[in-house]
């Protein structure tokens, strides 16, 4: 079992919010590995497929997000999520 980890900055205008936050867990679905971020290296951590949570963890703009995922496709899951997070989630114009 794979163990990976890393951190982007959420460049975002409005932070981790509802569309973001969709499109985080839905990336981080397609993924079988436990997928976990938190905003402080120090956790709390988070199910990045669950929405309820990763809407609940409101970070902001400008904070650093941690992923960590354990699984056989756990660095192809992390990479994936920090490449989703650099062209902000998708969403520029």
């Amino acid at each position: 079992m794979t163990t990976a980890i890393g951190s982007v900055r959420i460049e975002h205008e409005v932070g981790l919010h509802a569309r973001p936050s969709v499109k985080l867990t839905q990336l981080a679905k397609t993924f079988q590995s436990k997928v976990e971020f938190s905003a402080s290296p120090d956790g709390p951590w988070v199910d990045a497929k669950s929405i309820v949570k990763v809407m609940g963890a409101k970070a902001p703009n400008g904070a650093t997000l941690q992923f960590r995922a354990e699984g056989d496709d756990a660095d192809a899951a992390v990479r994936a999520l920090i490449v989703l997070v650099e062209r902000d989630f998708g969403l520029s114009a």
